[in-house]
């Protein structure tokens, strides 16, 4: 749907040979000669990620579906095939083994001309029903402004909720059922209708769907079914309170919300949404009889560029949180580039001890790392903590650092020949602590331990920071390289380490294509 890319009829078959029909390609092929000097750009490109997951070319935006399915992790995601902007949107579609390493697949879902989702297939989630897949998807078909339930400014949008189905073991071909399986409420103050996800309880499933309602704030309605076909409306599963914003767009004045995921964490439920360009969540309760849920504490997911969050089960039960980094640059630069969005890497997600929520790059990351280097600390002269502090370099762009400091204030920075490419600098505030990335700042609340926890990753124009496995920083920087990054500490800040550890990463293809 327009609003968050704005950063910015009958049964049928989607496979390879439907792709090929509706002039769809297998979109990581490069056939023409054009194609083949994008190609060569686009592995050129310092900038471009080199271990997160994104398209071979053009744009990507939302997760879709993340499913563990045969023993392998497919994903699938909001994707344009035709250029590097927001538009046409179709289910990309990539498997992996371990959810770092990632291998496209031909498209999953495109839009059917003259259907409920001729205008695109937006986002929505995977299931396993009785053994085979099934896709419940937004789909959006333009209409007149009294018929729609996307207004953003720029489109007009009716939305329904679409399902296909796959029985094929490597989810390559999918069906879509013959018709809608949810049309809007009829309600003139409905701000959006979008982004599905499902639940299973007994034989029942429950279907939350993505909307607000005007100068009232955004909401996700609850729907049940025994069959995925046919749903019963039961009532609003959570809503917030707008305040008073300025904008055409209900995502970004917060009269609605997009992307919300709800599951059970441990002994609580936890629920995610996206609103006014940020990615918040909820720990709370629901209450069983009732259906409705119950907050109890909310924070923000990631403070940086980072949207359109998504979580799946892993092969062992852990909840894995996905979500889309952004492009920060100008519409112009980034279609230029052939290239757009990436996805994060997978968290794994936790509730802490004081009930926030917590979250850690999934162990799977471990397998991408090659040199270490392990800054000695306790009982090292300041000499050998120098010669071990100019050891610490990354060629490519492609680095993982973990750290502790004891004290404030603390400062950390990343340099290359050019000067800072990447900059921390933590200072107290109060009982609480104020966090500053390249000149962004968000204030940390007081923590009871006597240590503060860092651990970063960088890839090309994208640093992941999560500090003390609560709060999360992804940054864009679009600056290319001068020679290798290089770890620079003052004395104080070296003094008050009481870890480091620092690792070369190696990226997952030879040719920055992730294919």
């Amino acid at each position: 749907m327009r609003s968050r890319r704005a950063f910015i009829k009958s049964v049928g078959t989607v496979a390879v040979a439907a792709s090929t029909r509706l002039g769809i390609p297998f979109f990581s092929r490069f056939d023409s000669a054009q194609d083949s000097a994008l190609r060569a750009k686009l592995a050129a490109d310092p900038l471009r990620p080199q271990f997160h997951l994104l398209p071979a070319k053009n744009w990507m935006n939302d997760p879709n579906g993340p499913i563990y399915w045969n023993g392998r992790y497919h994903m699938f995601f909001q994707y344009n095939p035709s250029a590097a902007v927001w538009g046409n949107m179709h289910w990309a579609h990539a498997v992996s083994p371990d959810m770092i390493r990632w291998r496209h697949l031909p498209v999953a879902l495109a839009p059917t001309p003259d259907g409920a989702d001729a205008d695109g297939c937006f986002t929505g989630s995977a299931v396993d029903d009785h053994g085979a897949v099934a896709i419940l998807y937004t789909g959006v078909k333009a209409a007149a402004p009294e018929q729609a339930t996307l207004r953003d400014g720029v489109h007009n949008f009716h939305e329904v909720q679409c399902l296909a189905i796959s029985k094929d073991p490597e989810l390559r071909t999918w069906e879509k059922w013959k018709q809608p399986v949810l049309q809007p409420p009829n309600e003139p103050r409905l701000t959006g209708f979008r982004d599905p996800f499902l639940w299973r309880d007994g034989d029942l499933w429950y279907l939350g769907v993505a909307s607000g309602f005007r100068e009232q704030g955004g909401c996700v309605l609850l729907y049940r079914s025994r069959n995925l076909r046919e749903w019963e409306y039961l009532h609003q599963l959570a809503s917030g309170k707008w305040t008073e914003r300025e904008s055409v767009n209900p995502v970004e004045s917060g009269e609605m919300w997009e992307c919300p995921d709800f599951f059970r964490l441990g002994a609580k439920h936890v629920l995610l949404y996206s609103t006014a360009g940020s990615v918040f969540w909820e720990i709370g309760e629901l209450d069983s009889k009732e259906l409705s849920f119950h907050a109890e504490k909310r924070g923000v997911l990631d403070h940086g560029a980072f949207y359109a969050q998504k979580t799946q089960l892993d092969s062992k039960g852990n909840r894995i949180l996905w979500g889309w980094i952004p492009e920060k640059r100008p519409e112009a630069e980034f279609s230029a580039a052939g290239w757009a969005g990436c996805m994060a890497l997978p968290r794994v997600l936790s509730i802490g001890t004081e009930g926030d929520l917590e979250m850690r790059v999934a162990s799977e990351a471990e397998s991408l790392r090659a040199k270490m280097c392990l800054l000695p600390l306790q009982r090292a002269t300041s000499s050998e903590r120098g010669l071990a502090l100019n050891a610490v370099k990354f060629d490519g762009l492609c680095g993982e650092l973990a750290w502790k400091t004891a004290s404030l204030p603390s400062s950390f920075q990343l340099t290359d020949d050019a000067g800072t490419w990447w900059s921390l600098r933590l200072e107290p505030q109060g009982s609480a602590a104020k966090l500053t990335i390249n000149g962004a700042s968000i204030e940390l609340p007081a923590s009871t331990k006597t240590e503060r926890e860092f651990h970063l990753y960088l890839d090309a124009s994208v640093a992941e920071l999560i500090c003390d496995r609560k709060h999360a920083v992804t940054t864009r920087i679009y600056r290319k390289p001068e020679g290798p990054l290089r770890l620079v500490l003052g004395d104080s800040d070296l003094a008050q380490l009481t870890t480091l550890e620092a690792w070369q990463l190696r990226p997952i293809s030879s040719d920055r294509l992730t294919s």
